[in-house]
């Protein structure tokens, strides 16, 4: 099989095209012939190796390997086809198309992948191309996880969602408001159209006005993308609000540690958790309408260089998706 190979921590070049071995699935393991796989956040952080600190760069090393990953090929989600199914697997067959999260198994940037039964793997809405259908997951679930779960966010409070135009914001506007909320959006000039058809109720240009110049307006501040600090954003928040980081330096680390008891403004975060019946959650938002996938472009798969760059850039809006070709007709 083809495959995306990271061996060094670097830029984008940094990645190769090789040829690998087949994987072979084991006991309650699904091959999946991979159609399409995002190229996202988490990916781009461990291709580089970018951490929050260098604290963190160390802390990232002995977890993830020190002059490149253990796991050489990255991908944390991927949707295809059931190529073949190891013993024991019952609920899926050979030519199911699935969606799968793969975590920090990874292994997504391939032709072929192997995925967990008991893990997030579901079956792709017919509805759906596999490209929309990958573009899904890891936006969609790190917003389930952050509002429903840790803010549990209800209908009628105010949530400010900050970098509303990326993937995971995208998903935010759009679950906040299928909670109740109501979603104020943080975006760039270029943006603003795009996220107010989201959903949002108002939008804020960051380029043009502060967003925390308002006082004890939201009950919740969701950062998808590391763009502030509850120093900066702490008065823009009800005396009982929590602000929430996507992205967590040892300062967050610190102030959730010692917010965790109090009654008034705290902060809130943790690491999205990879269960089955999360994923069923956000693909039945899809399926009523509630939950609109958001694609900024689709790649080939050799152009997989670009694809990170693309993130690297900053930029993106939605999910940046590499899509692989369709296997030869037997």
């Amino acid at each position: 099989m083809r495959a995306i190979v990271c061996s060094r921590y670097g830029p984008p070049e940094s990645l190769r095209l090789v040829e690998l071995p087949d994987p072979i699935p084991g006991p309650g393991e699904l091959l999946i012939r991979v159609r399409a796989t995002p190229v996202n956040s988490a990916d781009s952080r461990i291709r580089a190796l970018r951490m929050p600190s260098p604290l963190f760069s160390l802390a990232g090393r002995f977890a993830l390997g020190f002059t490149g990953p253990r796991r050489r090929v990255l991908g944390t989600e991927a949707a295809g086809t059931v190529e073949s199914i190891g013993p024991g697997v019952t609920r899926f067959r050979p030519g199911d198309s699935v969606v799968a999260v793969l975590g920090m198994r990874l292994g997504g940037h391939a032709e072929l992948a192997r995925v967990r039964e008991s893990g997030p793997v579901i079956k792709k809405p017919e509805s759906l191309s596999f490209e929309h259908a990958v573009a899904v997951p890891f936006g969609a679930l790190t917003a389930l996880y952050f509002l429903r779960d840790i803010a549990r966010v209800s209908a009628g409070q105010r949530v400010l969602v900050v970098g509303a135009s990326g993937s995971v914001g995208a998903a935010a506007v759009q679950i906040a408001r299928h909670l109740g909320a109501r979603v104020t959006a943080v975006c760039s000039t270029l943006n603003v159209e795009t996220v107010r058809t989201l959903g949002a109720e108002g939008v804020i240009d960051y380029t043009r006005d502060d967003p925390f110049s308002r006082r004890a307006e939201f009950e919740a501040i969701f950062d998808t993308v590391g763009a502030t600090t509850f120093a900066r954003c702490k008065d823009a928040l009800t005396p009982t609000g929590v602000f929430l980081p996507a992205v967590m330096t040892a300062t967050e680390i610190l102030q959730l540690l010692t917010t965790a008891r109090s009654k008034g403004r705290r902060v809130r975060s943790g690491v999205t958790p990879e269960r089955p019946h999360d994923l069923a959650t956000v693909f039945d938002l899809v399926s009523s309408g509630a939950l609109k996938p958001l694609i900024d472009r689709v790649y080939p798969l050799e152009d997989f260089v670009e694809a990170h760059r693309r993130v690297d850039s900053g930029r993106k809006v939605g999910s940046v998706v590499l899509s692989f070709p369709s296997p030869p007709a037997v």
